[in-house]
């Protein structure tokens, strides 16, 4: 089997990067780059003989502790110190094009075992995403296999149309591949490079499939059916969903929910690079993103300084779940309206082995932002992690250290600071917390291996009082990951 170049940001390089920087490198976050892509043919038996597959053997592992472990007052436990590991990997197939017509497919499978009981699955934080949370809880299964790409794809020049499974990355639906498979979604997609030094991409999803499932589901719902205990894991149940739009609810409404992407990235002028993007649930919720990046030279020094402007609008979304993504939305400006905007900046100083960022971000005080397909808003900004920082009226502030050692070939440390200054308030979001993490990856094998290792250190505000009266969970937390890849 052939080479694969790259698999994950995660692997080698842990800030997200925008797309466009990364399309030749290993330095892009989330995004499979492939050394050699597959030939044109003229029949159909060198369709698929001369295809390309690509291999990954993973071992993926987390240890979490929280500062204060929590429990109700009738025993059932909220927060509970866990480890859990999973091995897997994933074998892809790219047929070769005839007449401009490719097939693609991927499979992807986590064996896990963890600290935890089967009842306690709910209680696993960093990790979950190497198991599914309702197989095991209704069934005992803590494996997880999957087809989770299959395409039809159609190439012409630098046109490219593709239906069925497959990875889209864009400002909000991202692969997220940190973990063992990655988020992947049903529809039809669209892209093209070459328009006058322009890229689009356009795509129609009607579903998705989030890191820790072995199916397809609803792209903005929330599992609510009364006769499963453990509905709210079969649909949308990432973090940053939105817990008041459940799936009952948009049924009586009618609502089928369907996302609709558009995005743009010119770079006609010198040094500048601007991004756009219009990312919508019709009836429900839509979002525009604007992005400027510029870079100038200082001597040996790059200097690149990026603002991003993002604005959500509420097409029916908050009248049905409020403000606030977990439906608590008193404190809100308006409780029932998702209308918010979101403003970042940030200054990258790189002079060869060598990057500094300051960066900063502010959230409307009005409703939350939705984003539950993993893209994140204030991704390559300010968001540290594992961390959520794009809810209503919080500012956050970021410094970040990269550096490539030139003693330790294929060797690179990333270490970054945040202060998250959530609104108090606000019951519906967590408390204020400082955040230190450090990540250390090393190639080997010509690239074939690589080992990684992250760490994260949480000291959040254990004294912050809401506005019902009560005091807000104590955010605080260590959390260790480690990780080796195999490509094949």
């Amino acid at each position: 089997m052939r080479k694969i170049l790259g698999l994950t940001l995660a692997l080698f390089i842990f800030a997200e990067a925008d797309e466009h920087s990364c399309k030749h490198s290993l330095k892009c976050n989330m995004l499979h780059i492939y050394e050699e892509t597959a030939p044109d043919v003229t029949n159909l038996e060198d369709m698929f003989t001369q295809g390309i597959y690509y291999g990954r053997l993973r071992l993926n592992s987390f240890g979490f502790r929280w500062q204060d472990e929590l429990k109700t007052s009738t025993g059932k436990d909220i927060r509970k110190d866990h480890a859990i590991a999973a091995i897997g990997g994933s074998l892809l197939y790219k047929s070769a094009y005839l007449h401009g017509f490719a097939v693609g497919g991927g499979v992807y499978t986590s064996q896990s075992l963890g600290s935890l009981r089967d009842s306690e699955a709910y209680l696993y934080k960093a990790g979950k995403d190497v198991l599914n949370r309702h197989a095991l809880l209704t069934e005992g299964t803590n494996n997880v296999t999957v087809l989770t790409e299959a395409y039809l794809a159609y190439r012409y020049n630098d046109l490219e149309i593709k239906a069925g499974r497959q990875i889209f990355e864009s400002f909000l639906t991202k692969s997220n591949d940190t973990k063992m498979i990655p988020n992947t979604f049903e529809g039809v997609t669209f892209s093209s490079y070459s328009l006058y030094h322009t890229s689009l991409k356009m795509a129609y999803f009607t579903k998705q499939k989030l890191r820790d499932h072995d199916g397809f589901h609803h792209l903005l719902a929330y599992g609510d059916d009364s006769t499963d205990p453990y509905a709210r894991y079969t649909q949308n149940d990432d973090s940053a969903m939105h817990r008041g739009l459940t799936l009952s609810k948009l049924n009586a409404l009618g609502i089928d929910d369907k996302l609709i992407v558009l995005e743009a990235m010119n770079r006609s002028i010198d040094k500048l690079t601007l991004h756009a993007n219009y990312t919508a649930v019709p009836d429900l919720l839509s979002s525009v993103m604007l992005q400027a990046d510029y870079r100038f030279t200082l001597g040996d020094w790059s200097v690149m300084p990026a603002l991003r402007y993002m604005k959500q609008f509420d097409n029916g979304a908050g009248a049905i779940g409020g403000a606030n993504h977990l439906t608590l939305s008193s404190a809100y400006t308006n409780p029932d309206s998702l209308e918010s905007a979101l403003f970042a900046a940030r200054v990258d100083v790189v002079n060869d082995a060598f990057k500094l960022r300051f960066a900063y971000s502010e959230v409307a005080d009005e409703g939350d932002i939705i984003a539950p397909w993993r893209g994140f808003p204030t991704g390559g900004f300010t968001r540290a992690m594992g961390q959520y920082n794009w809810y209503a009226n919080t500012k956050s502030y970021m410094m970040q250290l990269d550096y490539t050692f030139e003693s330790i070939p294929d060797f690179k440390i990333i270490s970054r600071f945040a202060i998250q200054d959530f609104d108090d308030k606000k019951i519906g979001v967590q408390a204020d917390s400082n955040v230190f993490t450090i990540d250390m990856a090393k190639r080997f094998m010509d690239n074939t291996l690589y080992v990684k290792t992250r760490y994260a250190h949480v000291m959040g505000d254990d004294n912050t009082i809401a506005s019902n009266g009560l005091k807000k969970l104590n955010p605080s937390y260590d959390e260790l990951r480690f990780e080796i890849d195999y490509l094949f």
